[in-house]
């Protein structure tokens, strides 16, 4: 082998490797409170955006969801559903509150902001709250890493 040949190999199985080793929507879903909490249903929403599905289950049971731009870092999360949480009557609002998404990601990004997805989700989903996250969450990291900008890199546990 010469030594072009062998300088060639080593640059496209560098490549590989690095291909190999990029992180995945599907290792995002995740339990993070063991064997009663996680993530799960990672979307790409486009544009630098993301959302997915918070989910709890331990004597009650809760679905919240996260969307954020990735590079700034705004996160919008609400509760779409819940039951024996506390002291709050149960309700599933889901569907509803998912609609609101779909409804202002198909129009022009520019309308679609989270002050006004949040006004839009009022009266349908709970605990509406708009965050600037410091650390990169997974799927900015699977989809968008050149995104991350000044924030904390994601690491896969494990």
């Amino acid at each position: 082998m010469t030594a072009r040949v062998a300088y060639i190999l080593s640059g496209v199985l560098a490549l590989v490797g690095a291909q190999a080793a990029a992180l995945t929507l599907a290792q995002c879903d995740r339990t993070t409170h063991i064997s009663h909490g996680g993530e799960a249903d990672h979307v790409d929403l486009g544009q630098g955006r993301v959302m997915w599905r918070d989910w709890w289950s331990q004597e009650g049971t809760a679905t919240s969801f996260t969307l954020v731009d990735c590079t700034p870092g705004t996160a919008l999360s609400f509760r779409s559903q819940e039951e024996n949480m506390g002291t709050r009557l149960p309700f599933n609002r889901t569907e509803r509150a998912l609609a609101v998404i779909a409804q202002h990601e198909q129009g022009a990004r520019a309308f679609a902001t989270f002050p006004r997805i949040a006004q839009d989700l009022d009266g349908i989903a709970r605990d509406i709250t708009i965050a600037t996250l410091r650390a990169e969450p997974c799927a900015c990291a699977a989809l968008y890493p050149e995104a991350r900008g000044e924030k904390t890199e994601f690491k896969l546990a494990g």
